[in-house]
């Protein structure tokens, strides 16, 4: 019962979400690596977020360079996947594109034990079935207001796990279980974004989005109320950016356009910085010896309390 209502609760939260521009609620960007300014000239604040993730750069920040370069030692140890004693881009890339996904990480373990009713370590479409929506299946909602809502929200999630669920077997591993989750991380699970976001626009059923609707999903007016201006611009780019071939609708492929755009891969980005900056010989790779000795690019240390280790707070990366 709890797990329906906190469902139906983030729907209608969506749903609630009108009067925010297209472009904040609707369009899928990346996670920034770091919230600081990319300048090394100043600081390696950016550089620090990006290699170990937001919340540890604040653990790191506690320690002596001494502890920085023990803990640094033993990370290099974990991206040296092929243990060959080479960082390669690839290893690098792979390892900040992984420190920026824990957020989902640790949204998923949180719903894990939820869902993996018979605790082996797997979840079944009819697991998640019965744990969100088996206190009504019996009846077909027939007790809740509004039922087709609810029908709506059970034959959606079928249709998501499904597309996650790459073997078809019926059961989500932990990684198609965060694709269903969390379907605008997976590049195959891009056309379900896509549908679902026509489905919720597209009120009239014809399988396209007109203006209408474009604008009614982001924006309804109040009695005499004037139209603001960002829904204007909005208007302009219906027009001039998202309707690519001009024929007044959106479908599926500029939809996918627009809530999906192609966008520079900042974790490359750095992995190429750090071995630039790092790759003493110019041999296009890494060892730790070259890593610890510009330690302070990679984990630095403000060394603010020698006193207290927070570490201790916290599991080893």
């Amino acid at each position: 019962m709890m797990l329906l209502s906190s469902l139906l609760y983030l729907y209608l939260l969506a749903a609630a979400a009108l009067a925010v521009p297209a472009q904040e609620k609707r369009v899928h960007h990346q996670a920034g690596l770091s919230d600081h300014v990319h300048d090394d000239s100043q600081n390696y604040q950016y550089d620090h977020e990006a290699f170990l993730g937001k919340e540890e750069a604040k653990t790191f920040d506690q320690l002596t360079p001494e502890e920085s370069k023990d803990r640094l030692a033993k990370i290099v140890d974990r991206i040296d996947t092929d243990k060959d004693g080479y960082v390669t881009h690839s290893e690098l890339h792979q390892w900040i594109k992984h420190r920026q996904r824990r957020y989902i990480e640790e949204n998923v373990n949180k719903h894990w034990k939820d869902y993996d009713q018979n605790r082996d370590d797997k979840i079944a479409w009819e697991e998640y079935k019965n744990t969100t929506y088996g206190y009504y299946l019996g009846e077909e909602f027939s007790d809740i207001e509004d039922k087709d809502t609810y029908k709506s929200m059970l034959t959606r999630d079928e249709r998501r796990f499904k597309s996650a669920d790459k073997d078809r077997d019926g059961i989500a591993t932990r990684e198609e279980f965060t694709a269903f989750l969390h379907p605008e991380e997976f590049d195959y699970m891009k056309d379900v974004v896509v549908q679902e976001t026509m489905e919720d626009i597209d009120k009239d059923g014809d399988g396209k989005i007109n203006l209408h609707e474009y604008i009614g999903d982001m924006y309804t007016p109040e009695d005499s109320e004037s139209e603001p201006d960002w829904v204007q611009t909005e208007r302009k780019h219906f027009g001039e950016f998202r309707d690519v071939n001009k024929d007044g609708y959106l479908d599926a492929n500029e939809v996918a356009q627009w809530v999906l755009p192609g966008e520079v891969d900042h974790a490359d980005n750095e992995a190429k910085h750090l071995i630039y900056e790092t790759d003493t010989n110019k041999d296009e790779k890494i060892t730790k010896k070259e890593i610890l000795a510009n330690w302070n690019m990679f984990v630095g240390s403000q060394a603010t309390n020698y006193g207290e280790d927070l570490t201790k707070k916290h599991d080893e990366l």
